[in-house]
C-alpha cells in the first residue's frame, strides 16, 4: 500500500501530489515545487513561479530516483535533457547557484 500525507491540523486532508522520483501521492506542504527556467529546473520555495511545475519530496534518494528514471524531461513536456544542479544544490544546502 502506499503511503499518503496528511496535514498537521487534525489530519484532514489537503492538496495531493504526487512526488516525481518514488511515485508516492502526499500532501502538497510536504514536497518541493521545481520549475523548468530555461534548460534548468529550479526550486519554487515560495510557490510563485510561473510555469508548469513539478513535485519532489525534499530528499537527495527522491532526486536521484527522478534522474535515473528521466521524470523530469516527463514531468515538463520536454524533449532532451534538463540540468537539476540548482535542485541538488538545495537539497545538499549549498548557496544559492542561479
Amino acid at each position: 500500500m502506499r503511503q499518503s500525507g496528511k496535514l498537521e491540523y487534525g489530519g484532514l486532508r489537503g492538496p495531493q501530489r504526487t512526488c516525481v522520483g518514488c511515485r508516492v501521492r502526499t500532501a502538497k506542504s510536504e514536497l518541493l515545487r521545481l520549475v523548468r527556467v530555461g534548460d534548468h529546473v529550479v526550486p519554487d520555495l515560495r510557490g510563485r513561479l510561473p510555469g508548469r511545475g513539478a513535485s519532489l519530496h525534499p530528499a537527495l534518494s527522491c532526486l536521484e530516483l527522478a534522474e535515473r528514471r528521466r521524470a523530469f524531461p516527463r514531468a515538463f513536456r520536454v524533449t532532451g535533457p534538463l540540468d537539476v544542479s540548482p535542485v541538488r544544490a538545495h537539497l545538499e544546502g549549498e548557496p544559492n547557484v542561479m
